[in-house]
Protein backbone atom coordinates (compact mmCIF):
# COMPACT_ATOMS: atom_id res chain seq x y z
CA UNK A 1 0.00 0.00 0.00
CA UNK A 2 1.09 3.57 -0.65
CA UNK A 3 1.67 6.13 2.09
CA UNK A 4 -1.62 7.82 1.24
CA UNK A 5 -3.47 4.48 1.42
CA UNK A 6 -1.81 3.72 4.76
CA UNK A 7 -2.92 7.07 6.14
CA UNK A 8 -6.49 6.52 4.96
CA UNK A 9 -6.56 3.12 6.67
CA UNK A 10 -5.18 4.60 9.89
CA UNK A 11 -7.74 7.40 9.84
CA UNK A 12 -10.51 4.85 9.43
CA UNK A 13 -9.17 2.79 12.35
CA UNK A 14 -8.91 5.95 14.48
CA UNK A 15 -12.55 6.81 13.73
CA UNK A 16 -13.60 3.26 14.56
CA UNK A 17 -11.75 3.28 17.90
CA UNK A 18 -13.08 6.72 18.78
CA UNK A 19 -16.66 5.69 18.02
CA UNK A 20 -16.25 2.62 20.20
CA UNK A 21 -15.31 4.93 23.08
CA UNK A 22 -18.09 7.42 22.33
CA UNK A 23 -15.65 10.01 21.03
CA UNK A 24 -15.22 11.98 17.81
CA UNK A 25 -12.37 10.79 15.61
CA UNK A 26 -11.51 14.30 14.46
CA UNK A 27 -10.70 15.25 18.07
CA UNK A 28 -7.64 12.97 17.99
CA UNK A 29 -4.40 14.15 16.38
CA UNK A 30 -2.20 11.89 14.28
CA UNK A 31 1.54 12.50 14.48
CA UNK A 32 3.60 10.87 11.75
CA UNK A 33 6.76 9.54 13.37
CA UNK A 34 9.30 10.40 10.70
CA UNK A 35 12.60 9.29 12.27
CA UNK A 36 14.77 7.61 9.67
CA UNK A 37 12.50 8.47 6.75
CA UNK A 38 13.43 10.78 3.90
CA UNK A 39 11.89 14.18 3.16
CA UNK A 40 10.44 12.64 -0.01
CA UNK A 41 8.45 10.15 2.06
CA UNK A 42 7.35 12.94 4.39
CA UNK A 43 6.24 15.02 1.40
CA UNK A 44 3.98 12.15 0.33
CA UNK A 45 2.40 12.20 3.78
CA UNK A 46 1.90 15.97 3.54
CA UNK A 47 0.23 15.52 0.15
CA UNK A 48 -2.08 12.97 1.80
CA UNK A 49 -3.16 15.54 4.39
CA UNK A 50 -0.78 15.15 7.31
CA UNK A 51 0.78 18.23 8.91
CA UNK A 52 2.21 16.93 12.21
CA UNK A 53 5.54 15.12 12.30
CA UNK A 54 7.39 13.69 15.27
CA UNK A 55 11.14 13.40 15.43
CA UNK A 56 13.32 11.77 18.08
CA UNK A 57 16.55 13.65 17.42
CA UNK A 58 17.13 17.37 17.24
CA UNK A 59 19.81 17.01 14.55
CA UNK A 60 17.63 14.97 12.23
CA UNK A 61 14.68 17.32 12.56
CA UNK A 62 16.86 20.34 11.83
CA UNK A 63 18.15 18.65 8.67
CA UNK A 64 14.63 17.94 7.38
CA UNK A 65 12.58 21.00 8.30
CA UNK A 66 13.64 23.14 5.33
CA UNK A 67 12.47 20.44 2.88
CA UNK A 68 8.79 20.66 3.88
CA UNK A 69 6.18 23.45 3.74
CA UNK A 70 6.04 26.00 6.55
CA UNK A 71 2.56 24.81 7.53
CA UNK A 72 4.06 21.56 8.82
CA UNK A 73 4.44 21.37 12.59
CA UNK A 74 7.22 19.44 14.28
CA UNK A 75 7.00 17.69 17.64
CA UNK A 76 9.95 16.29 19.58
CA UNK A 77 8.95 12.85 20.81
CA UNK A 78 12.36 11.45 21.79
CA UNK A 79 14.52 12.07 24.85
CA UNK A 80 15.76 15.66 25.09
CA UNK A 81 19.26 16.07 26.45
CA UNK A 82 19.93 19.16 28.52
CA UNK A 83 22.70 20.23 26.15
CA UNK A 84 20.27 20.17 23.19
CA UNK A 85 17.55 22.36 24.74
CA UNK A 86 18.71 25.61 23.14
CA UNK A 87 18.77 23.95 19.71
CA UNK A 88 15.42 22.23 20.17
CA UNK A 89 13.18 25.03 21.38
CA UNK A 90 12.99 27.04 18.13
CA UNK A 91 12.32 23.91 16.06
CA UNK A 92 9.41 22.20 17.76
CA UNK A 93 5.80 23.19 18.29
CA UNK A 94 5.59 20.73 21.19
CA UNK A 95 8.01 18.65 23.25
CA UNK A 96 6.50 15.35 24.40
CA UNK A 97 9.44 14.21 26.51
CA UNK A 98 9.90 16.38 29.59
CA UNK A 99 10.98 13.47 31.77
CA UNK A 100 12.42 15.09 34.91
CA UNK A 101 12.12 18.21 37.03
CA UNK A 102 15.71 19.11 36.19
CA UNK A 103 14.99 19.05 32.45
CA UNK A 104 11.80 21.06 32.92
CA UNK A 105 13.69 23.72 34.88
CA UNK A 106 16.37 23.92 32.20
CA UNK A 107 13.81 24.21 29.40
CA UNK A 108 12.04 26.94 31.36
CA UNK A 109 15.30 28.87 31.90
CA UNK A 110 16.39 28.67 28.26
CA UNK A 111 12.87 29.51 27.04
CA UNK A 112 12.93 32.66 29.16
CA UNK A 113 16.29 33.67 27.71
CA UNK A 114 14.97 33.09 24.17
CA UNK A 115 11.56 34.68 24.72
CA UNK A 116 9.69 31.45 23.96
CA UNK A 117 6.68 29.74 25.53
CA UNK A 118 7.07 26.05 24.68
CA UNK A 119 4.17 23.61 24.88
CA UNK A 120 5.23 20.42 26.63
CA UNK A 121 4.11 17.02 27.83
CA UNK A 122 5.35 15.35 30.99
CA UNK A 123 6.67 11.89 30.14
CA UNK A 124 5.64 9.21 32.60
CA UNK A 125 7.33 5.83 33.00
CA UNK A 126 4.09 3.93 33.50
CA UNK A 127 5.73 0.50 33.92
CA UNK A 128 8.74 1.57 35.95
CA UNK A 129 11.16 0.28 33.30
CA UNK A 130 14.81 0.95 34.11
CA UNK A 131 15.60 1.30 30.40
CA UNK A 132 13.16 4.18 29.85
CA UNK A 133 13.07 7.82 30.82
CA UNK A 134 10.14 9.44 32.58
CA UNK A 135 8.65 10.40 35.91
CA UNK A 136 7.44 7.70 38.23
CA UNK A 137 3.98 8.30 39.65
CA UNK A 138 5.41 9.35 43.01
CA UNK A 139 8.09 11.58 41.48
CA UNK A 140 5.56 13.32 39.27
CA UNK A 141 3.22 14.00 42.14
CA UNK A 142 6.11 15.27 44.29
CA UNK A 143 7.35 17.53 41.47
CA UNK A 144 4.01 18.87 40.32
CA UNK A 145 3.88 21.99 42.46
CA UNK A 146 7.35 23.03 41.30
CA UNK A 147 6.51 22.20 37.68
CA UNK A 148 3.48 24.46 37.84
CA UNK A 149 5.64 27.40 38.93
CA UNK A 150 7.66 27.27 35.69
CA UNK A 151 6.03 30.22 33.98
CA UNK A 152 7.47 29.70 30.49
CA UNK A 153 6.13 26.15 30.14
CA UNK A 154 2.63 25.38 28.93
CA UNK A 155 2.08 21.86 30.26
CA UNK A 156 -0.48 20.33 27.89
CA UNK A 157 -0.71 16.84 29.39
CA UNK A 158 1.08 13.53 29.83
CA UNK A 159 2.94 11.17 27.51
CA UNK A 160 3.90 7.52 27.92
CA UNK A 161 5.52 4.66 26.03
CA UNK A 162 4.38 1.37 27.59
CA UNK A 163 6.39 -1.86 27.32
CA UNK A 164 6.15 -3.30 23.84
CA UNK A 165 3.62 -6.08 23.49
CA UNK A 166 2.69 -7.48 20.06
CA UNK A 167 -0.86 -7.87 21.37
CA UNK A 168 -2.39 -4.36 21.56
CA UNK A 169 -4.52 -5.48 24.49
CA UNK A 170 -1.31 -5.86 26.47
CA UNK A 171 -0.91 -2.07 26.42
CA UNK A 172 -4.42 -1.27 27.57
CA UNK A 173 -3.74 -1.27 31.30
CA UNK A 174 -0.84 1.15 30.86
CA UNK A 175 -2.94 3.55 28.80
CA UNK A 176 -5.69 3.37 31.39
CA UNK A 177 -3.12 3.98 34.13
CA UNK A 178 -1.83 7.13 32.39
CA UNK A 179 -5.37 8.46 32.06
CA UNK A 180 -6.07 7.74 35.72
CA UNK A 181 -2.85 9.46 36.83
CA UNK A 182 -3.73 12.47 34.67
CA UNK A 183 -7.22 12.66 36.18
CA UNK A 184 -5.82 12.44 39.71
CA UNK A 185 -3.30 15.22 39.06
CA UNK A 186 -5.98 17.45 37.60
CA UNK A 187 -8.13 16.99 40.68
CA UNK A 188 -5.37 17.33 43.27
CA UNK A 189 -3.60 20.32 41.73
CA UNK A 190 -6.62 22.03 40.15
CA UNK A 191 -4.91 22.16 36.78
CA UNK A 192 -6.01 21.29 33.26
CA UNK A 193 -4.01 18.56 31.54
CA UNK A 194 -6.21 17.92 28.52
CA UNK A 195 -3.83 15.95 26.33
CA UNK A 196 -2.74 12.31 26.48
CA UNK A 197 0.03 11.42 24.00
CA UNK A 198 -0.02 7.63 23.84
CA UNK A 199 -0.33 4.86 21.29
CA UNK A 200 1.91 3.85 18.38
CA UNK A 201 1.60 1.84 15.18
CA UNK A 202 0.58 -1.46 16.77
CA UNK A 203 -1.66 -0.20 19.58
CA UNK A 204 -3.04 3.25 18.72
CA UNK A 205 -6.58 1.90 18.48
CA UNK A 206 -6.52 0.68 22.08
CA UNK A 207 -4.90 3.95 23.16
CA UNK A 208 -7.76 5.91 21.61
CA UNK A 209 -10.29 3.71 23.36
CA UNK A 210 -8.53 4.55 26.64
CA UNK A 211 -8.48 8.31 26.06
CA UNK A 212 -5.53 9.22 23.82
CA UNK A 213 -5.83 12.65 22.25
CA UNK A 214 -2.62 12.26 20.23
CA UNK A 215 -1.23 9.07 18.69
CA UNK A 216 2.31 8.69 17.34
CA UNK A 217 2.41 6.43 14.26
CA UNK A 218 5.45 5.72 12.10
CA UNK A 219 5.78 2.19 10.71
CA UNK A 220 2.09 1.91 9.83
CA UNK A 221 2.47 5.03 7.68
CA UNK A 222 5.95 4.75 6.16
CA UNK A 223 6.86 1.08 6.56
CA UNK A 224 9.97 -0.16 8.31
CA UNK A 225 12.88 2.27 8.58
CA UNK A 226 15.84 1.52 6.33
CA UNK A 227 18.23 3.66 8.40
CA UNK A 228 18.47 4.62 12.06
CA UNK A 229 18.22 8.28 11.11
CA UNK A 230 18.44 10.55 8.08
CA UNK A 231 20.47 13.54 6.98
CA UNK A 232 21.43 14.92 3.57
CA UNK A 233 24.21 12.97 1.90
CA UNK A 234 24.54 10.25 4.54
CA UNK A 235 22.78 7.08 5.55
CA UNK A 236 23.07 7.49 9.30
CA UNK A 237 23.26 10.18 11.91
CA UNK A 238 25.67 9.74 14.80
Amino acid sequence: MSISENIAAIRARMDEAAAKAGREGNAIELIAVSKGHSPEALAEAVAAGLSLFGESRVQEARAKISFLPNRVQWHLIGHLQNNKVRQALPLFERIHSIDSLDLAQNVNRVAEEMGLLPKVFLEVNVAGEASKFGFSQDALRASMEELLTLERLAIDGLMAIPPFNPDPEGSRRYFAKLREWRDALQEEFRVGLPELSMGMSHDYGVAIEEGATIVRVGTAIFGERKTKAWKPGADLLD
